[in-house]
C-alpha cells in the first residue's frame, strides 16, 4: 500500500517538474532515506537531495531504523549517485541539543557526524534541536565548535519552538554569521518518533525579527501571513506563529 502511494506521489511529481510548473527560483528539494529513494528522486527531476541522520544511537533506530554508522554507510552510497548526477546534498543532523531518550548529547559526538558528513559531500549540514530544549548559552557553544570544523557557510540551524526558544537561539546563532535557518510555515511540524516535540519555529516568527532587524530577506511577509490563514482554514485550527495571529503592527 505504501509503494502504491509512493508510486502516485512520484508520479504526480515528476510531471509536475516537467511541465514546469515549479518557479525557476525555487529549489525543489527530497528527504531520500537510501538509494532507491535517490534513483527515485532523480526521475522525478528533483534539484537537490537532503539525507538526515542523528546524533542520539536511540533516534536514529527509532526514526530510521538503523545506527548512525548504518545511516552514514547508506548515505555514502547515496551522495556518491548524486556526486555523478551533479545534484547538490544537504545534510540534517537531528538531536543536537538534546534527546528525550538519551539525555544530554555529546558535542564532539555531533561536531564529529558534521565533519563526517560534510567530507562525505554534503554542501550544508543542518544542525537540529529537535525536540526544542536549546538555549542561547548552549547554542553559542556548539556553533564556535561546529564553525571551527566546518566553516560558518556550511552549517544551518534547525530549531523546534517547543518551549519559546527558537528565536532567541537563532538570534544567538546570528552573533556568530550564521545566515541559514530552517523554518515552517505557521509553526507546522513536529516528529512522531520524538515524544514532545512540536513544530519548526514559524517562518512568519522568523522573518518578522530579521526585517525588525535590518536583514534583507527578499520575502514578502504580508503575503505570507495571508498564507498562513489559507492553511489554518484548510487544517480547521489557527497555526501557533505569533505573527501570523497578530498581524503587521500598524506602526510598519
Amino acid at each position: 500500500e505504501y509503494l502504491l502511494y509512493w508510486k502516485e506521489v512520484s508520479f504526480g511529481l515528476q510531471q509536475y517538474l516537467i511541465n514546469g510548473q515549479i518557479p525557476k527560483n525555487m529549489v525543489w528539494s527530497c528527504l531520500v532515506p537510501n538509494e532507491r529513494g535517490m534513483e527515485t528522486a532523480l526521475d522525478c527531476h528533483v534539484k537537490e537531495v537532503t539525507v538526515f541522520a542523528s546524533a542520539s544511537e536511540t533516534f536514529s533506530k527509532k526514526n530510521i531504523n538503523c545506527t548512525i554508522a548504518e545511516s552514514l554507510e547508506r548515505y555514502k552510497n547515496v551522495m556518491e549517485i548524486a556526486k555523478e548526477n551533479k545534484v547538490p546534498v544537504r545534510a540534517y543532523l537531528s538531536m543536537c541539543f538534546g534527546c528525550p531518550f538519551e539525555g544530554q548529547i555529546s558535542e564532539a559526538v555531533v561536531v564529529n557526524l558534521a565533519k563526517k558528513l560534510i567530507a562525505m559531500g554534503a554542501y550544508e549540514i543542518s544542525i537540529g534541536d529537535t525536540i526544542g530544549v536549546a538555549n542561547p548559552t548552549q547554542v553559542r557553544r556548539l556553533t564556535q565548535k561546529l564553525i571551527k570544523a566546518v566553516g560558518a557557510k556550511k552549517i544551518a540551524m534547525h530549531f523546534h519552538d517547543t518551549r519559546g526558544t527558537a528565536l532567541a537561539n537563532i538570534l544567538a546563532c546570528l552573533d556568530f554569521g550564521i545566515r541559514t535557518f530552517d523554518s515552517s510555515l505557521g509553526g507546522l511540524g513536529g516528529c512522531p518518533y520524538a515524544p514532545s516535540a512540536t513544530g519548526n519555529v514559524a517562518t512568519e516568527d522568523v522573518i518578522f525579527m530579521l526585517h525588525e532587524m535590518g536583514f534583507r530577506t527578499g520575502v514578502d511577509l504580508g503575503k505570507l501571513i495571508s498564507l498562513n490563514k489559507i492553511m489554518s482554514a484548510e487544517l480547521g485550527h489557527e497555526l501557533p506563529s505569533r505573527v501570523g495571529k497578530a498581524g503587521l503592527p500598524k506602526i510598519i
